[in-house]
């Protein structure tokens, strides 16, 4: 078969043991091959082709018959695998898992709930936290670490973590990070709590957050003794121009990805908003928490790296890695970095060593440049998956915030009542979160779901969309 065909249709071998032939189409002049083959073996699982327990042909044999590099079909199996579409284990091969096709109208009433399905939103998939290659550097920073240093860790984070930050975020996020800056903790929300009580005690009491903007962060603001105020978001971000008018000391915003909506602050506002903060000599805290996982358009470099001696710049691995972790970092400008270094003294005296130096050592290796490169087609393909499910499941609603991250935003039409919505589907065993909680007025909240799909298989977020689309349709029946 000549290589110069760029259509090329085959079917693979038959061997003792395995699948019946399959006829793969792959166009070489087109997109990636591994796409295609992904794409094809998708398909015949989805319409029964390839039946539940169909063990495929091992990847060097595919990659043979179909003429690839065997990587190409390492990364198709891969993808499929975390999918959900199949299972690899040792001695049994790859086989087929079974999955939901388009499910029959049941009677919500007499259904029974059988497993509950999560959709929770920001989180990333632990099957693919890469547990060998974490294991290699944790044994190592343990075994390297000499006696003196197993005491209480420093305030501000182990030197080798800080000088891999001050690397990495300079180059992918345009932050201008200085390891004398950088602060380690335990994730955000740690980091805005750290922020607000320095700011408490330098005569700030009101701080301007997103609305809607994460409840969570709303609360810890708070806790923290200090004011909220809500600042509109629209899908070109923060409203600007309302800041104006507010009494406040520092702000909150999400400018790359905006929690919950997934709005992005557009450049116009960008702007604007790093001129109130020199004019009126404010603090912004950015809240970075998802920007590596952008999918249709260029990443934005942060804010931080334009104005640094006005912004907070706030990053985790909880969106990256993994949440268990508990591993954030802050780059403070330089008259506000000894205040909140010694609230995390007072909070915790530092945030565990053999974590710090295992994700320096990932950094510093490139591994977590490969990990975020494998995963982020997975998450771009489940997103894919979920806007076309949520498209059929509810007629009507509008979703947003697909650029990035690892939810959807789902307005709900006016007539559907949220609550009532998310109360049908945990009967169904579908936990899903509705949005209203985090805006600042959640009984005036308009209707709207937070669907996640980075933690679950996309056959799985078909199965709980179709579930879900049942229970709106029977809401939408009602309201009629």
């Amino acid at each position: 078969m000549s290589r110069s065909n760029p259509d090329v249709s085959q079917r693979t071998n038959s061997s003792a043991g395995f699948s019946p032939e399959l006829l793969i189409h792959l166009n070489r002049s087109q997109r990636v091959v591994r796409e295609q083959l992904a794409q094809q073996l998708r398909a015949m699982i989805r319409d029964g082709r390839l039946p539940a327990g169909a063990r495929l042909p091992p990847t060097r044999v595919m990659a043979r018959d179909l003429d690839v590099a065997r990587s190409v079909v390492v990364d198709a199996y891969q993808q499929l695998i975390a999918d959900g579409y199949l299972s690899a284990r040792q001695g049994s091969g790859t086989r087929v898992l079974p999955v939901s096709s388009d499910r029959p109208a049941v009677d919500s009433r007499s259904a029974e709930v059988t497993s509950a399905i999560g959709l929770f939103a920001g989180l990333p998939d632990p099957a693919l936290f890469p547990r060998a290659e974490w294991l290699r550097h944790y044994r190592t920073a343990l075994q390297a670490l000499p006696d003196g240093r197993l005491g209480y860790p420093g305030p501000a984070g182990v030197q080798e973590l800080r000088d891999a930050l001050a690397d990495y975020l300079s180059r992918v996020r345009g932050v201008a990070a200085a390891p004398e800056n950088i602060l380690v903790c335990s994730g955000i929300t740690q980091a805005i709590t750290l922020i607000c009580r320095a700011l408490h005690a330098r005569g700030v009491r009101t701080i301007a957050m997103e609305d809607p903007g994460f409840g969570l962060h709303r609360q810890a603001i708070i806790n923290a003794g200090l004011n909220v105020t809500g600042v509109p978001v629209d899908d070109d971000g923060l409203h600007v121009n309302a800041l104006d008018n507010l009494d406040v000391g520092a702000l909150l915003t999400a400018p790359a990805h905006s929690y919950p909506t997934g709005a992005v602050l557009s450049t116009p506002r960008r702007t604007a908003l790093l001129r109130w903060a020199r004019q009126r000599n404010m603090v912004i805290i950015e809240d970075d928490y998802d920007a590596e996982f952008r999918y249709d358009s260029a990443p934005l470099g942060a804010l931080q790296g334009l104005a640094p001696e006005h912004v907070v710049y706030t990053g985790c691995v909880s969106k990256t890695l993994t949440p268990a972790l508990r591993l954030g970092w802050m780059v403070l400008p330089r008259w506000l970095t000894g205040a909140v270094v010694h609230q995390k003294l007072l909070d915790d005296t530092g945030t565990s060593v053999l974590e710090q130096r295992a994700l320096a050592r990932f950094i510093e290796t490139g591994g977590l440049t490969r990990h975020l490169r494998r995963v982020r087609p997975i998450y771009r393909h489940r997103r894919d998956a979920a806007v076309q499910a949520t498209a059929t499941a509810l007629p009507g609603a509008a979703v947003k915030g697909i650029d990035a991250g690892l939810h959807l935003y789902v307005e709900l039409p006016q007539w559907c009542d949220e609550a009532d919505l998310l109360t049908a589907a945990r009967e169904r065993g579908i936990v899903i979160e509705g949005a209203s909680w985090h805006f600042h007025s959640p009984a005036v909240a308009p209707p709207a779901l937070i669907i996640g799909y980075g933690s679950t298989t996309e056959a799985t977020v078909g199965d709980a969309l179709t579930r879900l689309g049942e229970v709106y349709g029977s809401a939408r029946a009602g309201s009629v």
